[in-house]
This record gives structure tokens, sequence and C-alpha cells, in this order.
């Protein structure tokens, strides 16, 4: 009996040796416009029962392909939201490519009445606003950033990506940092074909998110969830181009992803002013033009992976190299004591090449279920050498009352250290937990300089002088803070946390200022200029303690904290004049957070927050700069600490059935003893330092606390789907007030500023094929000076933007970007309007598609711009620098694309059961 049940024994298990396994795969598309359905559910059923053998999603290209598969008969099911399911019967004997599926779009008829399902664009999540990627339609090519701009409460301000009125401080992707704080980069190194979703929240400071107690410190953060079927494969794109003038690009972003494991490198060398890689063939496409122009060199490498199962490692280097000649005019009317004029006129050339070494890492250790560990460690390194020059003048309105004509030459270094730590430990009861942490800071700062100035004084008889310097600082500082924070539940929806934090900030200064006596050949004869130069140190040294507490339900969650500190500044100057300085300032800081989630898509949230802030190195060193030698500056080492309440709403609301959204944003702010730049012009020749004369007409300017700041802003946005055309609107508007105390030639008084704003975008939803961006917004400004009324003005600007995209016959490419930008109210010679063109037609190439050749212009008019204002608590001024122009070239780029085949069933589930957030709730501060 035993020698048969061997031989079926055998023949069983040399059957099953023996048996074929084989491939199927195919490529799903849309029955009617035949478009690629990506992330469509492929089934492989069993034909008696249905029961399910196998399954897999299709890429961003539609493609499926199963393997292992044994042979027999199957029924095939696609299924995909709003799409019938389709079924088909296979015999499988060998390897299969069942070609192109069609799969046709569902609809049910009722009275003649057609019902289709719309997918939601976004949805809330308390405090996070997530946004379903495939109802944003862009280009193939696209980038990241193109899709975000699509995005409802999204715009782009000078120059800046802003997310619901406040501008984005950094991106991650699946939850984990991706290029440090560099958003452009992070960007423009992600295509849009590899996103599923998109997260806008504010994300928590390190130390909230593992006490769960928010301290205000928060970043605006886009978190990228990429689609389960492109974490694994090679992307990127690169790019090639020459053209008139000797303009080029060359440029690399690849992506290698491995689940977890995750590289990316970046290269960029070009001279057109780009200065990060970007995957948009049009890359000069800003709406405000980069000043100057600029030469640029960039590597760069971004890595995060999980090394077992309780460490994740990410990290970023960037080594950039950047040279930039930069022309400018500007235009300053300073705040007077009276209603006499005092203006100021300055011509400048400037080069600068400046070498910079950047490295940002993130070390997560989770040592068990109760004790975890973040180390953040940075460093970067600068060198710089700039090559200036400037004339300036000085005058009433009428007259000239100086001149100067300054040549500097520099070279700088700075050296920065920054590292942080923390440690959190659970105790076995829920809610109780401690968390420690700590931060160490280093920077070193090296300048040597050579200036030239010859300055011309007409009041009130004419005198030259010149000023032949070598100027030699010498800035080194530290810092260092720590602190424990222990957290116990009350109740099951009420905690307590009791925190203590010390730290200390030193700072050493030594500025040596030589007037060079005789040019010698070999060695120039040099003599100390005692008035101007300073050695100093100042320590800054702070004790906090902090009572708090929260109450959460499902819907509110309230928190309100008090913190008392105890600061003591010690100033210490050693040079020309001995003498120390010690002032103590004590300050209780209320804060009070309410969260209402009045819906699952509607939020509100109310902040109350109040800051102190005490003035840096420069605000405090009794050292006259006379950089500008019309315009004076000089430290004051008297200065307090200055005091800030400040209130912030936000309101979120989005409507699933019809894809409209509401986002409101509003924050004021009163600051007692802000620190301010005071004022003063001499009326004649007055000696404000021993050895230092300020001529007549020329400016002092120096740090003083000052009372009565307050501002306003506000911020609103509206979404909804312009269905007819195929397209998503966003509306916005915002208003500002700010009331800026000044202090001019001893009287108070205050720079109002007011500015109104709206616009509104219309982003195409149409396909891959074609796609446009249609931007525009307009802004009016108005300031009142009350000590000089003949400064009060208003000020308009309207920018315009159209970027259209479309790929027609056979492979042919056509895309524009249209700039139009205008002022009124500037200065004379300032109001001018332009339009910037951008123009480029290309042929894809190779089977793939994936290769392109273009031909592009830059500026087509020749009109390109670049023109600000900028108001300070001293003077309003207006610049104008120097732009790119026009110029042709011939690129070469090509798309890489390289993705395994489908995902499984099993990452697919784990990614709808997490919402593709591989962070899970730590970001948010809810690993307690």
């Amino acid at each position: 009996m035993k020698p048969k049940l061997l031989t079926i024994l055998f023949l069983v298990i040399s059957s099953f040796g023996m048996a074929q396994n084989y491939t199927l795969k195919g490529k799903i598309r849309d029955a009617k416009n035949q478009e690629t359905i990506p992330n469509a559910t492929v089934l492989l059923l069993n034909v008696t029962d249905s029961a399910q053998v196998d399954g897999i999603i299709s890429d961003l290209d539609g493609n499926f392909e199963i393997e292992s598969i044994k042979e027999g008969d199957y029924l095939l099911k696609i299924q995909y939201l709003g799409y019938e399911n389709y079924f088909r019967t296979i015999q499988l004997l060998g390897d299969l490519d069942l070609g192109t599926i069609s799969i046709s779009q569902e609809a049910t008829d009722l009275q003649e009445v057609t019902i289709e399902a719309r997918r939601a664009t976004s949805q809330n999540k308390s405090d996070t606003t997530m946004f379903n990627a495939d109802a944003f339609k862009t280009m193939r090519d696209a980038s990241a950033q193109t899709l975000i701009e699509k995005l409802p409460g999204v715009t782009s301000e000078d120059g800046s990506l802003q997310a619901q009125g406040e501008a984005i401080a950094q991106i991650l992707v699946d939850g984990e940092p991706f290029f440090g704080t560099d958003v452009r980069t992070a960007l423009q190194n992600l295509p849009a074909e590899v996103i599923q979703s998109i997260e806008i929240y504010d994300q928590l400071s390190e130390k909230a998110r593992l006490s769960g107690f928010d301290d205000g410190e928060r970043l605006k953060t886009i978190n990228i969830i990429t689609k389960p079927n492109r974490r694994k494969g090679q992307f990127g794109r690169t790019s090639a181009g020459y053209g008139t003038d000797d303009r080029y690009l060359v440029g690399a972003s690849i992506n290698d992803f491995d689940n977890d494991r995750r590289i990316t490198f970046t290269g960029l060398s070009n001279n057109i002013n780009v200065t990060d890689f970007s995957s948009d063939p049009n890359a000069q496409n800003n709406a405000r033009p980069q000043s100057g122009i600029i030469q640029t060199h960039i590597l760069g490498l971004n890595y995060s992976d999980k090394w077992g199962e309780k460490i994740k490692v990410s990290g970023s280097y960037v080594f950039s190299s950047r040279e930039n000649f930069e022309r400018s005019t500007r235009f300053r009317e300073f705040i007077t004591s009276g209603e006499s004029d005092q203006l100021y006129d300055e011509v400048s050339t400037e080069t600068r090449v400046n070498n910079r070494h950047q490295f940002d890492m993130r070390f997560e250790y989770d040592i068990d279920e109760k004790n975890r560990i973040v180390f953040i460690p940075r460093f970067s390194a600068r060198f710089e050498t700039e090559n200036s020059g400037f004339n300036g003048e000085t005058s009433n309105g009428f007259d000239p009352i100086n001149t100067v004509e300054n040549i500097r030459n520099a070279e700088n270094e700075d050296y920065d250290i920054f590292n942080r730590i923390f440690y959190s430990h659970k105790f076995d009861k829920p809610g109780r937990t401690l968390t420690f942490r700590g931060r160490m800071s280093e920077n070193w700062n090296k300048d040597r300089a050579n200036r030239i100035a010859r300055n011309e004084y007409f009041v009130p008889d004419s005198r030259t002088e010149i000023i032949n310097q070598q100027i030699n600082r010498d800035r080194s500082g530290s810092s260092w803070e720590t602190g424990i924070s222990f957290t116990e539940a009350l109740s099951e929806r009420s905690q307590l946390e009791l925190e203590y934090e010390i730290g200390n900030r030193l700072n050493d200064s030594d500025q040596l200022i030589f007037d060079v006596i005789d040019e010698a050949i070999d060695e120039p004869i040099l003599e100390l200029d005692t008035a101007l130069s300073n050695t100093f140190e100042s320590k800054f040294l702070t004790q906090e303690t902090e009572l708090g507490y929260q109450y959460k339900t499902e819907k509110i969650r309230i928190q309100t904290e008090l913190q008392y500190q105890n600061a003591r500044l010690d100033n210490t100057q050693g040079f020309p004049q001995a003498f120390e300085l010690q002032r103590t300032f004590q300050s209780l800081q209320p804060t009070v957070r309410f969260n209402y989630q009045i819906t699952d898509n509607t939020n509100l949230q109310f902040d109350y927050d109040t800051r102190v802030q005490e003035p840096d190195l420069r605000q405090l060193q009794p050292v006259v700069d006379n950089t500008n030698p019309l315009q004076l500056y000089v430290g004051n080492p008297d200065l307090d600490q200055s005091y800030s309440n400040r209130l912030r709403m936000r309101f979120r609301s989005n409507n699933p059935e019809t894809d409209q959204s509401w986002f409101l944003f509003a924050q004021t702010s009163f600051v007692n003893k802000i620190i301010a730049n005071s004022s003063f012009i001499a009326e004649e020749a007055t000696e404000i330092q021993p050895g230092i004369v300020l001529e007549p007409g020329s400016q002092l300017f120096s740090p003083v606390n000052l009372n009565g700041y307050w501002d306003l802003r506000s911020w609103a946005s509206y979404g909804m789907p312009v269905d007819f055309l195929k397209s998503n609107l966003n509306i916005n508007a915002g208003a500002g007030i700010t009331n800026r105390p000044t202090f001019v030639n001893g009287e108070n008084g205050t720079n109002f500023s007011r500015r109104l704003s709206t616009g509104l975008s219309l982003s195409s939803n149409i396909s891959d094929q074609i796609d446009f961006n249609i931007w525009t917004r307009l802004s009016f400004s108005r300031v009142e000076n009350s000590l000089n009324p003949n400064l009060n003005d208003n000020f308009f600007n309207q920018r315009a933007r159209i970027n259209f995209n479309w790929i027609f016959w056979e492979g042919f490419v056509f895309r524009t970007d249209i700039n139009y930008q205008a002022n009124r109210g500037l200065s004379e010679g300032f109001d001018q309007n332009f339009t910037l063109v951008n123009m480029s037609l290309g042929k894809k190439i190779f089977g793939n598609q994936r290769g392109e050749i273009s031909l592009s212009v830059y500026d087509l008019f020749r009109q390109n711009n670049n023109i600000r204002r900028n108001i300070t608590d001293t003077f309003i001024e207006d610049v104008q620098t120097n732009v790119l122009q026009r110029y042709f070239m011939l690129t070469f780029s090509y798309n890489i694309r390289r993705f395994a085949k489908g995902t499984s069933m099993e990452d697919y589930q784990d990614l709808m059961e997490d919402g593709g957030d591989r962070g899970g709730d730590r970001r948010r501060g809810n690993w307690n």
C-alpha cells in the first residue's frame, strides 16, 4: 500500500512541478474617446464559482500584466468607477496578449433623464484638504507644479506658490520630506502623471506632533500621494538646448523609486535665468521674471528609505553655483517730519558669484511602540564674491543735496550647522507621555571687502570727500535650547501638559575698518578707523514654563496654554569704548486654539497667539555702517524685545456632489515695542559719534522700539467646475491693512497702507492632449503718511497670464505662455506696461512619443521687464532691474518612464485603507 501512496504522491508533486505558468496582459481604453484608463481594477475569476484567482490595477497608460497564472479557463472582469463592468471568458493555454480592451461609460436612463456619476475633486478631513489628481487634467509631460497650480485656493504670488492665502513651506511625497524646504525643486522633479492625490494642510512642529499639544509652529505643507503603480520604477526628464546669443540649457531629473527606497537626482546648467531644473518645456514661465542675467549650475540628490521595520531615513544634498549680473534703478521718497520732500535716485550694477552646499537629513527610529527618536541635522556652506558699484543722488525735488559714487569688491564665507533631536516616551496609561527635545546651532561668517567712495555735498557749501577702506568682519554665533514636556490624561477627552524650556544664544562680532593711507605696490599702508570699528558680544538666556489644557470631542478641539518667560540680555563691547549692559525681560504669553469640524467637509479654526521677539546682533551692535555714506546705519544696544498678539481664522468647506469649495483666511496682529528703524535727516553737520559727522542732507537710520503697529490680512477663494467648458473656475479676493509707526527727526508718525486685490483663474480639464490656464489678478494700494501728506499715493497693478498647450496632428505640440503686467501710480519712469510672450513648436518622436524636439522663443516682442514697489517704515521706493530678453532655442527632451506593470491588489487595498498616507497620522501630531 505504501509504494502506491508514494507513487501517487510523486505523480502529484511532479504534475505541479511540471505545470506551466503563463502571463495575461492587455490595455484598457475608453470605448468612446479611446483615452487610456488608469487605475482600473482587473480581476481574474474562476468560471465555475466566480471566486477571485488574481487581480491587479492598470497603470497610467491603461496597461495590465498578471503573471504566474496556471493553464485553464477563467472569467476576466474589469471595473472602473463610472464605467460598465466588462466580462470576458478566457482559455489560457499559453502567454496571452488581449490587446486593447474598450470599456463603456455607464449611464442610467430614467424617463429620458441621464444621470452620470461625478467624481469628487476634493474632500476635507479636519484641517486637511485632499484633492483627487485625476480630476484635474494636464498634459502627459506636465510637472507636479502645473497640476498643483490648478487646485482651488492655490495661487502664485510674486514668484511664491501659495495655498489658501499662505506661502507653501515644504513638499512631502507619501509623507516623507522631498528636497527639504525647496518647494520649486521638489515640484519640478515630479511629473504630474505619478500623482494620485494631493493633501494641503498646516503641519505642526516636531514637538507638537510627538506630544499632541499644538505649540503654534506650523508649516503650510503639500503632501503628494503617488499612485500605487508608480511607486516602483524609474522616471524623469532630460533636456538639452542651444540658442541665439549663445544661450543654452542642459538639465536632467531622474527618479528611482522602489516602494520605500526612493532616490532622485537632478542636474542643471544654463544661462537663461532658470534657477531650478524645470520639467516644463517653457521653463521661463514665472509670472514675475528673475532679476538680472543669471547663469546657474546645480547638482542635487534626494534620498529616502526604511531601514528595517523601525528606522526611516530621508535626506537631500544640493550644490549650486550661481552668477548674477544685475543692473537696477531705484527711486525713494523718504518719510520726513514736514511737507518738505527728500528724494533719492540710484543706479547700480552688481555681479555676484555664489557657491553653496546645502545638506538636510531626517532620521526616525521607532525603538518600540512606546519610544521614538527623531534626529534632524542640517549643514550649509556659502562662498560668495561681489563686484558692485552704485551712483546715488539725494535731492529736495529740485536741487541736489549730495551725491555718491561707490565701488565695492568683497569675498564672503558663511558656515551654518543646525541640529535638532527629539525623544518621546508613551507610558502604559493612555495620554501620559514624556517628550524631550534639544537644539544646537553654530555659525561662522567671514567678510573681506575693499571699497572706494566719492561723496559730494552741496549744502551749505560744495565739498568733496574720498573714502578708501578695507573692511574685515568676523562673526560667530552659537545657540542651544533644551526642553521637556509631560502630558497627563485627565479623562478620555481632556489632557494636561506641563513644560519647561531653557536656552541661550551667544553672538560675537568683530568689525575692523582700515583707511588705506597709501596704495603700496606690495602691501598697502593701512590705518585703523576707530570710529567705525567695533568688537561686540551679545548673550540672550531664556527660561520658559508652560501649563496647557486640551479638550476634544469628535467635532471640537479646544486648547489653551499660559507660558511665563524670563529672559536676560547681556551686551558687552570691548572696543572702541568698553561697556556692559544687562537687561531682564519678563512676560506672560497666553494662547488659545479652537477647531470645529462642522460637517465632514466643513471646518472652522481659530487661533490666538502671543509671542516675543528679541533684537538680533546687527540691531544691537552700536557700530556705524557706512555702506552708503549718504545713508548711515547704527545699532542700538538698549533695544527691548517686542510683544505681539495675533488672531487667525481659517474656514474650509467643499461640496463633493457639486465640487464647489470655499477657503477663507483672516489674520490680525498687534505689536507692542516693535523693532523699527528711526530716521534722522541732518539739516547741518552733526557729530553722531566721536569722529563721525553726518553731513547736511544725509540720513542716519537706527533701530528703536515703537508702539502702534497693527495689521489685518484676509483672503478668500471660491472654486467650482464649469462643465460646459470642461474646466475649473477659481475666484479669489484679498484685503490688507498695515499701520506702521515711524520716528523721523524726533517726531512720531504713522505710515498707513491699504491693499485690495481680486483675481480669477480658469484651468482646463479636457484631456492630456490639450491644456490651458487663464489667470489674472488686480490689486489697488493706497499709502497715507501722517508726517508728510505729500507721500500719500495710490498704486494700481494688474497681472494676467495665459498658458496654452496643445498636442495636435501626428504628435506636433504647440505651447505658448503669455504674461501681461500693467502699473499705475508709480514714480515717473516706472509706470510701464509690458507683455512677455514665450512660445514653442515641437514634435513628439519615437514610437512611445517620449522624445520631443522643439523650437522655442522667449520674450517674442522683447518687452520683458521687472518693476516692483516696496513700502517700509522709513521710505517708499520703486525699483526696476534688468531682465533676460528675447532669444530663440532648439531643444531636445526625453521623458523617462519605466514602471512595474500595474500594482498588486494587496498594495492597492492597503493604499485605499490608509488614504495613501505612508506617514499615517504621525505627521499631524497623533502619534500618541
